[in-house]
């Protein structure tokens, strides 16, 4: 009989479902797309019913599948969009308001005041992170502040949160397991990376009961059982990784130094640094990479907000395109971007401007523009701030070698070459995108010795295409001022 994993892949824009082979091969997927909610300027929402409902669907959609195949399902992973927070009713279940997302803003002034008390310092020291919207613990804040009766709930020990792989873990054992790993726990900016447990005093400061948080494991580890009346079959869930961190794992960056970089709503780079923790001096995150058996590995991150959802925006929104596989032939057939570039600020900027207010601009607008140089500077801007992430590393005193590069953009060859051109390094992408899911999958196995190692892991990863830089120092220079000009525009 075959066996398999299943990966659970829950992202912004949809919720997934992976069948993989125990050599890393995709073997069947299962896809719905999710809503977005903009209630207000800076404001993003799911509705968690949603992220459950799809999640359910394409899983027991790759559940059949497998018994199509006559094949064994022997353990599960999850990975998830990170920061998004949810917060629910422990006796009934039920949501007491949707999911606040991690590009949402609204607490963006919240954090001005929690900066000028002169919290920042000793947040980024136990926490990694920087005091900003995007992290969980002030999202937290605002759904007790702002929903009806979440205070009495939590004073009566009946309200819980969690980011959406918190969620769903209780949702698939029917409310038996509430937990998360360190990758995600991290990300909430009420976790001591050293320490690794939440952190008391933080909490207090954000006057969030401690009573409402999931216990932190191991990224893989074992996180309870499906039930039965969901799944038909009750399958161990072994793995539970925040998306990137899953994405790192399933570039096998393991070794100390190693990159990858994930192109899908936002980017996120990350650099694995090892056992030693480096705090960034140009805003950079230190995070936890992966945690296995107890030992933390961690990494350095640079977060962009809006990569693909900018090619989302050109379909959408401005109907420039109607799907995301024309912009290659549209970038294509142009010689250069004519002077137009685009800062997608579109609910603020990340690393390593961390600017929550700014918002994005078009310039260098002629007569002569046209959709071309407009679709053109949208996949240009994702190079560029990708560059700026890498630049303030190279401060740090870090230069990766090469990249590894994964993510539903990344599927454009013009873009993996631009990105070569733009950072001057090589650029490899590996033959399975699903990147994070993989991760997610490797975890699992891990756990019930599929795997033995991280490096029998590695052996499981394969190059799909190489790039390497093909313009000269000149126009490179010459792109890089141009961009360089339009963010100081932006954050005027």
């Amino acid at each position: 009989m075959k066996r398999f994993i299943v990966a659970i892949d829950q992202g912004t824009t949809s919720s997934r479902s992976i069948l993989f082979s125990l050599s890393g091969k995709p073997v069947y997927s299962s896809q719905k797309e999710l809503k977005q909610y903009f209630p207000k300027d800076g404001w993003v929402e799911h509705n968690p019913n949603e992220i459950w409902n799809t999640t359910k669907q394409v899983l027991k959609n790759v559940i059949n599948k497998s018994r199509k195949l006559k094949g064994e399902i022997i353990t599960i992973g999850i990975t998830n969009q990170r920061e998004t927070t949810i917060l629910w009713n422990k006796k009934t279940g039920k949501p007491i308001y949707n999911a606040i997302v991690w590009q949402d803003r609204r607490t963006a002034e919240f954090c001005k005041k929690f900066k000028t008390a002169k919290k920042e310092k000793i947040i980024n020291r136990k926490t990694g992170l920087l005091i900003d919207p995007y992290f969980s613990g002030t999202k937290i804040k605002w759904i007790l502040d702002n929903v009806p009766k979440a205070k009495k709930l939590a004073k009566y020990n009946q309200l819980l949160f969690g980011t959406v792989d918190t969620f769903l873990l209780w949702k698939l054992t029917k409310g038996k397991i509430h937990a998360t790993d360190a990758t995600n726990a991290c990300r909430t900016m009420l976790f001591n990376i050293s320490t690794n447990k939440w952190d008391a005093d933080i909490i207090k400061s954000l006057k969030i009961p401690k009573n409402i948080l999931p216990v932190v494991k191991d990224s893989s580890d074992d996180f309870g059982f499906t039930d039965k009346s969901i799944t038909g079959k009750s399958y161990p869930i072994n793995g539970v990784v925040g998306d990137q961190q899953a994405a790192t794992i399933g570039q096998s960056c393991f070794e100390k130094g190693s990159v990858k970089c994930t192109y899908g709503t936002g980017a996120f780079i990350l650099m694995n640094t090892g056992s030693k923790k480096i705090y960034s001096k140009n805003k950079l995150l230190t995070t936890v990479c992966y945690r296995l058996n107890g030992k933390t590995t961690y990494a350095l991150e640079g977060s962009i907000f809006i990569a693909g959802a900018g090619v989302q925006w050109l379909r959408d929104k401005i109907k420039l395109i109607n799907n995301a596989a024309e912009t290659e032939k549209i970038v294509k057939s142009l010689k250069n971007n004519n002077g137009v570039y685009l800062v997608p600020a579109f609910t603020g900027l990340g690393a390593p401007y961390w600017s929550p207010n700014a918002r994005g601009i078009i310039c260098g607008l002629t007569r002569d523009t046209s959709k071309k140089e407009i679709v053109r500077a949208v996949l240009e801007s994702v190079a560029y701030q990708s560059y700026d992430i890498f630049n303030a590393m190279k401060y740090d005193g870090l230069k990766p070698k090469l990249i590894k590069i994964d993510g539903g953009m990344v599927k454009n060859n013009w873009l993996s070459q631009f990105l070569s051109n733009v950072l001057d390094t090589k650029v490899i992408r590996p033959k399975v995108q699903e990147t994070a899911a993989l991760g997610a999958a490797f975890m699992a196995g891990l756990k019930i010795g599929v795997y033995k190692s991280l490096s029998d892991i590695s052996k499981k990863w394969k190059i799909d295409k190489r790039f390497s830089p093909n313009i000269d120092k000149l126009s490179r220079i010459k792109l890089l001022k141009g961009w360089k000009q339009a963010i100081k525009r932006t954050l005027v």
